[in-house]
């Protein structure tokens, strides 16, 4: 059986020279489960219903629900107001089954983390949304593995740094809404998102 070809990522970078805050994942889904050339643009992922929930008190501020999509420009722009980067801990991937599951990705090509960093002068915090973006994170940084919900400490360049570790936005992880948006609302209000 054929080994699957590299898939690079598709995005690039989403980087605010302002950010705080930069937040990683593994790898978008397949294109075919987009609804929008952005991260987390799968319709049934729950990431920018977490941002609306806590910054707006509205699950579907970033969504329009008779379209069935996600509202880009809404999205991008209360990520520059906010100080929040965006990309992913992995730059190539196999995907061994077609699905988006993090269990079925092989990581060809790590991202250069620090690389991200360095174009980042004001972030103080890194947030991984799933245990493959974690262990990826963790192969480039010394730096102990927060459970769920905790962070850990670490130095990058003499600058002092927390690496957080939320739950995934999928909705195959199994945990509502409103106890995820929990997990957020805490790490946002520590690094001073929300007051």
């Amino acid at each position: 059986m054929n080994e699957p070809l590299p898939e690079q990522h598709p995005l690039q970078p989403f980087l605010p020279p302002q950010a705080r805050l930069l937040m990683l994942g593994s790898f978008p889904p397949q294109q075919k489960r987009w609804n929008m050339e952005f991260y987390y643009p799968n319709f049934i992922n729950d990431m920018w219903r977490i941002m609306g929930l806590l910054f707006y008190n509205d699950k579907n501020r970033f969504v329009d629900t008779a379209a069935k999509k996600f509202r880009k420009n809404d999205i991008v722009d209360f990520l520059y107001r906010t100080g929040i980067a965006l990309f992913d801990t992995a730059t190539a991937v196999r995907r061994l089954q077609d699905n988006a599951s993090d269990k079925f990705l092989e990581i060809v090509e790590p991202t250069d983390v620090a690389l991200l960093l360095q174009q980042l002068p004001l972030c103080r915090a890194v947030v991984t949304t799933g245990q493959k973006a974690t262990d990826t994170l963790r192969m480039q940084f010394d730096v102990a593995e927060p459970k769920v919900g905790d962070s850990a400490s670490f130095l990058f360049a003499d600058r002092p740094m927390r690496l957080y570790r939320m739950p995934s936005s999928s909705r195959a992880y199994p945990m509502k809404l409103e106890a995820k948006a929990e997990y957020y609302r805490r790490m946002m209000r520590e690094i001073g998102l929300l007051p």
